[in-house]
């Protein structure tokens, strides 16, 4: 018997992906706001329906930086809330406005205990009206993620979890794994993606071009008011010295 032809492997259809290559995902996706980030994200943005990991040393630094133009774009083309489960700190309206983002589109859901997290973050999700979920589990389970993550997948839904990088070891079932850090500026390092492995880490600009605009705006405000009389009186009492000597 005649064997059969092998297909070549440029036949084959845009679903399969070989490990070498940064896969063309066909899930919908939402970009980041980050250029250099959505260049290496397969879909060239955030992934809907599917988990994102966020794995932090300190919970909060740079959250809403990384993932607050993304979550803007989300609230724009849709009329339902995002909902945060048990953020670190009190999110902060004049800077969330600057990023686009309308205070009052958050629901937050404070809860103490891991057990109460998980379940607030896993009836969000459920929720047919909420368009994206953003969720502080630093306690959260292997098993506990992929049942967020089944969930997850009944909608297109923008989904974070936020643990920490003790984490880094255990297993995840999310599409895409990110160990994020810094200080002046965000520092990426995509830990899982469907492709190969990225072997430097990502550095953003902590202040998205809008924030720094109107940042930059505001510094030339101030520097443009007349300085205060008080503000000059050393110069002027050192004058008469300056003549007598």
């Amino acid at each position: 018997m005649p064997t059969p032809a092998v297909s070549s492997p440029l036949d084959l259809p845009p679903q399969v992906w070989r490990g070498r290559e940064l896969a063309q995902a066909v899930e919908k996706t939402v970009a980041t706001g980050h250029a250099p980030l959505d260049a290496e994200l397969p879909g060239g943005g955030w992934p809907l329906g599917n988990l994102v990991e966020v794995l932090q040393q300190e919970a909060g630094r740079h959250a809403w930086q990384l993932l607050g133009p993304g979550l803007a774009a989300v609230l724009a083309r849709s009329r339902d809330p995002a909902v945060l489960v048990q953020p670190p700190y009190q999110p902060f309206g004049p800077a969330l406005q600057a990023q686009g983002i309308a205070p009052e589109r958050l629901l937050c859901v404070q809860a103490e205990k891991p057990a109460a997290r998980l379940w607030a973050a896993e009836q969000a999700l459920r929720c047919g009206e909420v368009c994206a979920v953003l969720a502080w589990l630093p306690q959260a389970r292997p098993e506990d993620l992929r049942r967020l993550h089944l969930c997850a997948q009944d909608a297109e839904k923008l989904v974070v979890v936020f643990r920490g990088v003790q984490a880094r070891q255990q297993s995840s079932p999310a599409r895409l794994r990110l160990l994020v850090g810094g200080s002046e500026a965000i520092e990426v390092s995509i830990l899982k993606r469907r492709g190969p492995p990225l072997l430097q880490p990502l550095v953003l600009p902590a202040q998205g071009a809008r924030l720094a605009a109107l940042l930059a705006a505001r510094k030339g405000r101030r520097s443009s008011l007349p300085v205060p009389v008080t503000a000059q009186e050393h110069v002027l009492d050192r004058r008469p010295t300056l003549a007598a000597g």
